[in-house]
């Protein structure tokens, strides 16, 4: 089997293969908003396809199906950020609030609440409860696939193109980083385990909570905005 595979060419491998990347395009779809269409991360999952099926080693261990699926997502996260849905007043609104987050939690030593940081914003808390939804529908991308135009998540040097210091410091993240949504509050901590760790959508993550799809968001954009606050010496980097 593994000798059949060095011997299939990229265009048979892309051939084999095209259903992966449907699969991958309507995965993501459930965590994006209705602007991005199906089509455009097929077109863009498809060109990472080809680049996989040219580069592929099988020499290196991995399935094709398993290096192309990286490649496939990754081309789609790409073409999600080069067509920049996010309005700047998002992420505006969502710096603004991790800010106050830090100030209370660095003033009083504990999780700051919803209500305190919406209290500190001088706004209603439905009002901080909006800003947390568009925030994490914003957040689509993994922490190790960072949005270089906006510095909206981990800044991070992919493990596959980076330099022996470099990876050294990406396993220090992501360490960091799993301590961090440990020490979250229990329902946060939970939230991101299901949705990044299980992949799960926010449908399904409120189906297990028995809360709705919405208030699952609102969590969710609680817990990244927490874990921005916690994690700053990575982002400033």
């Amino acid at each position: 089997m593994y000798n059949e595979v060095e011997t299939v060419e990229p265009d048979g491998l892309v051939a084999a293969n095209a259903n992966l990347v449907k699969r991958i395009a309507f995965h993501l779809m459930n965590r994006l908003p209705p602007s991005v269409q199906a089509e455009d991360l097929i077109q863009a999952g498809m060109i990472g396809l080809l680049e996989a099926a040219t580069h592929y080693d099988p020499s290196q261990g991995a399935s094709f199906e398993t290096y192309a699926g990286i490649r496939v997502r990754g081309a789609m996260l790409d073409e999600i950020r080069r067509s920049d849905w996010t309005p700047r007043s998002v992420h505006r609104k969502s710096r603004e609030a991790a800010e106050v987050l830090r100030s209370i939690e660095q003033e009083n030593g504990r999780d700051a609440k919803a209500r305190d940081v919406a209290s500190q914003l001088g706004i209603e808390l439905k009002a901080y409860h909006t800003i947390l939804t568009e925030s994490s529908a914003a957040h689509v991308f993994s922490f190790d696939q960072p949005d270089e135009s906006t510095g909206e998540t981990m800044a991070l040097p992919k493990s596959d193109e980076a330099t022996p210091g470099e990876q050294v410091e990406y396993q220090s993240f992501r360490e960091a980083l799993a301590l961090a949504i440990k020490n979250l509050p229990e329902r946060e901590s939970l939230v991101m385990s299901l949705y990044y760790d299980e992949d799960l959508n926010l449908r399904e993550i409120g189906e297990i909570l028995g809360v709705s799809e919405s208030r699952v968001c609102q969590i969710h954009g609680q817990a990244l905005n927490r874990l921005k606050v916690r994690l700053s010496e990575w982002t400033q980097r």
